[in-house]
């Protein structure tokens, strides 16, 4: 498989972890409660420590002397191959806890299939991140049961998350052609076979916290081909300010 190739499925997988991430650490200092704070903070560092390993192992693919920091703060937006679900804004508690779940989910299934690819980095990074993704799905999970069998309230804002939000998990499961090459090579997961877990594990759950699941035919995608939402620019605004700002900064 060539560096390019592989580069830029490691981009599908890392990307995620980056952009959630950063929506995450958004949230510090405003949970809801500070032992919620604090747990959403974790997972954030949690993501953005998966994505220096896989941007780390980039640089030395790429060997023209680029840096995480360059990969993570001087790409420009149609760079980024993350799905459109994780750059979706931090509306309310129910949004975040609906996009984490819809995310984590999968997540955890990615992982235990990356484990076991031929690409020994990708690999230990997989078996590296299990045991904190399996941490990050406990807790969407939990928090949707909470939020989904509580309060009028937060049963209304939760379910309008997930009819919102459920357009994007199709995405999800898209192969691009980079995707296509490290399948054949043994290295990448089809992501397809993942999809009758995903749905079964996510209608388990929602189940569980009196929500449903929307009807519908059409789904969104376009962010693992660099098209992205409205909010991507902003995101990137923020994440890519000092380094644009002050170009080789070292901290």
């Amino acid at each position: 498989m060539k560096n390019e190739n592989l580069i830029q499925y490691i981009y599908g997988i890392a990307d995620n972890a980056l952009i959630l991430g950063q929506r995450l650490s958004e949230l510090c200092g405003h949970g809801p409660s500070l032992e919620t704070d604090i747990a959403l903070t974790n997972m954030a560092l949690d993501l953005l420590g998966q994505t220096r390993s896989y941007y780390q192992y980039v640089a030395r693919l790429t060997g023209d002397e680029k840096t995480e920091d360059d990969i993570a703060f001087l790409r420009i937006e149609r760079q980024y191959k993350n799905v459109l679900l994780v750059e979706q804004p931090n509306r309310h508690f129910g949004y975040v806890i609906t996009r984490q779940f819809f995310f984590d989910v999968f997540h955890l299934l990615l992982l235990q299939e990356l484990q076991n690819s031929k690409d020994e980095t990708l690999s230990a990074i997989a078996k590296k991140g299990i045991k904190e993704v399996s941490y990050h799905q406990r807790f969407s999970s939990d928090w949707m049961k909470r939020l989904g069998d509580g309060t009028e309230e937060s049963h209304q804002k939760v379910q309008e998350a997930v009819d919102d939000l459920w357009r994007f998990t199709d995405e999800l499961f898209h192969l691009t052609e980079d995707d296509k090459e490290a399948i054949e090579t043994g290295i990448g997961i089809d992501v397809t076979k993942l999809k009758e877990k995903y749905n079964q594990k996510i209608k388990e759950i929602l189940e569980e916290a009196t929500l449903t699941i929307p009807e519908i035919k059409w789904f969104q995608k376009g962010g693992k081909q660099g098209i992205h939402s409205e909010h991507m620019g902003y995101l990137l605004a923020d994440l890519q300010y000092m380094q644009r700002a002050y170009p080789n900064m070292v901290w």
